[in-house]
C-alpha cells in the first residue's frame, strides 16, 4: 500500500483559483455583508457567482446526470476546505446548506416532473429551499419519533405537525417536510417527504428562533431557523417525494456527504482561526517577550495545528471510503469525521479567542461570531452523541464475549506459552 496526500495535478489548478478568489474577492466584503442593502448584495451574489460557474465549479457535488459535475469526494473535500475560510462562500459556490442536501435528496427520489419543477431552479438559484424534519417534543436526532401526520384526503394530503428549527424557512421558497404516512411501517416505512411551497394555506411561519448566532433575528434572514405549524395543511399527491414510506431513507441519502462536507469546512475555519491566533502571537508582546514566546502559547498552537491534521487524515480518510464503497459502507468513518472536527473547530476557535485576549472576544475580530455560529455543529446533522455510538458499535461489530479471564489474560496464558516456546525451541535445534 503506498499513501499519497497530492491533489488530483489536473484539479490543482481549481483549488489555486478557489484560494485565490475566496481569499481576495470574498474575504474582503465580510466586514460589511450586514450592512450592505439587499437588492445590492443580490446583484454583487449573482455577479460573483457567475465567475464560480464560469470556471466549472457550481454545485459540484451532483453526479453529471443530476445536474452537477460528478466531483467525487475527494475532490469535493479540499473544495469545502477552502469554502470553510469564509462563512458565506457556500452560497457562492451552490453548496449552501440546505439546499445542496435538498437538491440530493431531490435528485434522488423526485420525477422527473418534480426535478423540473423544484430541483434545477434550485441548483441554478432561483429557487431556496428548507428542510423541516426536526420537532420541538420529540422528533430530531431520532427520525423515527416523529409527530408531524401526512394523510390522505382524495388526492391530497393533510399535513398536521409541529416543525422546529427550519434553516430558511422563513424565507424559502418551498420546503421538504418530512411527516409520518403509514404508522404501521415504524420504525423506518413509516414516514414521506413533501414539498410544501411557500404560501400554501395551512402552512404557519411562527417566527425565527433566537440563536447563539443569531440572539435577535431579523425575519426571513440568510441562516435563520423557523419554527413552522402545519394545520390541515392541503399538498397535491404530486408533492410526494418517492413512496410514501421512503422518507427515513431519502433522510439519510441527503445527510451523508453533507456530514463530511460540514467536516471540511469547518477544516478550513480552524485553519483560518489559527493563521489569526498566529499572526496575534507574533505580533503582540507582554512581560517582556512576545507571546508566541510563551511555553503556554505554543502548547495552545501545538494542540490546534495537531488536531486540524487529525481530523483532515480522518474526513479524507472517510471521503476515500466514500468514493471506493458508498456512503453506506462508509457509515462509521463519516460519523468519526463529523463528531470529531465538530469538537476540533470549537477547541481551536476557543484558543484563538483565548490569544488574542479580549480582542478575541470582541467582534473586532471573526472568532466570536464564529464560535457562536458554529456552536451549532456538534448538533446539527446528528448530535455528535448519536455518531460516537455508531463509532462505538461498529468497533465492536464481530468482537465475541468470553467466559472467565479476558483473552489477554498473562497468568492463564502462561502454560500455552511454555508449550508454543518449546516447539519453536525443538524446531529451531532440529
Amino acid at each position: 500500500m503506498s499513501w499519497d496526500f497530492e491533489n488530483d495535478p489536473e484539479f490543482q489548478p481549481k483549488l489555486d483559483w478557489m484560494r485565490t478568489f475566496i481569499d481576495e474577492k470574498l474575504i474582503p466584503l465580510e466586514p460589511i455583508l450586514g450592512d450592505v442593502p439587499d437588492e445590492q448584495w443580490q446583484v454583487v451574489k449573482a455577479h460573483l457567482q457567475q465567475q464560480v460557474k464560469d470556471e466549472g465549479l457550481w454545485a459540484c457535488h451532483l453526479d453529471p446526470e443530476l445536474g452537477g459535475l460528478g466531483f467525487g469526494q475527494m475532490k469535493l473535500a479540499p473544495m469545502n476546505e477552502l469554502i470553510g475560510r469564509c462563512m458565506y462562500s457556500m452560497e457562492i459556490f451552490g453548496n449552501q446548506a440546505p439546499d445542496s442536501g435538498n437538491s440530493e435528496l431531490l435528485a434522488t427520489g423526485a420525477t422527473e416532473a418534480q426535478k423540473e419543477r423544484w430541483l434545477w431552479p434550485n441548483l441554478t438559484g432561483n429557487l431556496r429551499s428548507a428542510f423541516a424534519l426536526t420537532e420541538p417534543f420529540e422528533a430530531g436526532a431520532d427520525p423515527t419519533r416523529l409527530r408531524t401526520s401526512a394523510r390522505k384526503d382524495g388526492d391530497d394530503w393533510l399535513i398536521n405537525g409541529h416543525k422546529w428549527f427550519c434553516t430558511n424557512g422563513s424565507f424559502a421558497d418551498f420546503i421538504i417536510v418530512m411527516a409520518e404516512t403509514t404508522p404501521e411501517g415504524r420504525p423506518y416505512k413509516h414516514a414521506g417527504m413533501f414539498v410544501v411551497e411557500k404560501g400554501t394555506p395551512g402552512m404557519r411561519i411562527v417566527r425565527d428562533i433566537p440563536t447563539m448566532g443569531h440572539p435577535e433575528p431579523k425575519f426571513g434572514a440568510l441562516g435563520n431557523h423557523a419554527e413552522i405549524l402545519f394545520e390541515d395543511c392541503r399538498v397535491p399527491a404530486e408533492n410526494l417525494i418517492g413512496g410514501p414510506g421512503d422518507g427515513f431513507i431519502l433522510a439519510q441519502k441527503r445527510l451523508g456527504g453533507g456530514r463530511i462536507h460540514h467536516a471540511m469546512r469547518w477544516i478550513g475555519q480552524a485553519k483560518r482561526a489559527l493563521e489569526i491566533t498566529c499572526e496575534r502571537a507574533v505580533s503582540r508582546e507582554a512581560h517582556g517577550s512576545r507571546l508566541a514566546d510563551h511555553q503556554m502559547i505554543q502548547d495552545f498552537i501545538y494542540q490546534s495545528r495537531t488536531e486540524i491534521e487529525a481530523a483532515r487524515l480522518i474526513t479524507f480518510q472517510a471521503a476515500w471510503k466514500m468514493d471506493k464503497v458508498g456512503a453506506r459502507a462508509a457509515r462509521a468513518e463519516i460519523s468519526m469525521a463529523k463528531a470529531y472536527s465538530s469538537r476540533m473547530v470549537l477547541g481551536v476557535l476557543d484558543r484563538g479567542i483565548q490569544v488574542c485576549g479580549a480582542l478575541g472576544y470582541s467582534g473586532d475580530l471573526p472568532l466570536e461570531e464564529w464560535y457562536r455560529s458554529t456552536r451549532f455543529g456538534t448538533i446539527g446533522d446528528g448530535p455528535d452523541e448519536v455518531h460516537k455510538v455508531v463509532v462505538a458499535r461498529d468497533t465492536m461489530k464481530g468482537i465475541e464475549p468470553v467466559d472467565g479471564w479476558p483473552t489477554a489474560h498473562i497468568p492463564s496464558r502462561v502454560e500455552s506459552a511454555r508449550e508454543y516456546f518449546a516447539a519453536i525451541l525443538g524446531e529451531a535445534s532440529a
